[in-house]
């Protein structure tokens, strides 16, 4: 399983709500199916929690380091995009989160995966 212990966060610096938004294009995991690589970019969106909510953000490094623990996981994309949202949640807390998983064609299929926690914000319905 991915390693959690690997993230972490800092305080969140303001109490106006803002969006964060991380692309990883160097996701890798492995297809349980047939054991080939899956290669993919991962986009982390999210709006912490105010400050005086006890509000986090996730630390990036932690981030790669937590995204690298997925490297040799047999996994197929829908629970990879699943699991990064959960963990991130319980992490968090944020008042919305949005994981989107995009992966390189294989066979002439390419996929992308969208998992939510919370209400989207205004500006991001419809994409």
């Amino acid at each position: 399983m991915p390693d959690t212990s690997l993230l972490e966060c800092f305080e969140t610096p303001g109490e106006v709500p803002f969006v964060i938004e991380h692309t990883s294009e160097e996701f890798t995991s492995v297809c349980p199916k047939t054991g080939h690589p899956d290669f993919g970019d991962v986009t982390v969106r999210y709006v912490p929690r105010a400050k005086a909510d006890g509000g986090v953000c996730v630390e990036l490094k932690s981030l790669k380091l937590y995204y690298q623990s997925f490297r040799n996981e047999g996994i197929f994309y829908e629970a990879v995009t699943n699991t990064i949202r959960d963990h991130l949640v319980d992490l968090m807390n944020p008042v919305w989160l949005q994981i989107i998983t995009n992966w390189k064609g294989r066979g002439g299929i390419r996929s992308v995966i969208r998992a939510d926690h919370g209400d989207i914000p205004a500006e991001y319905r419809g994409r």
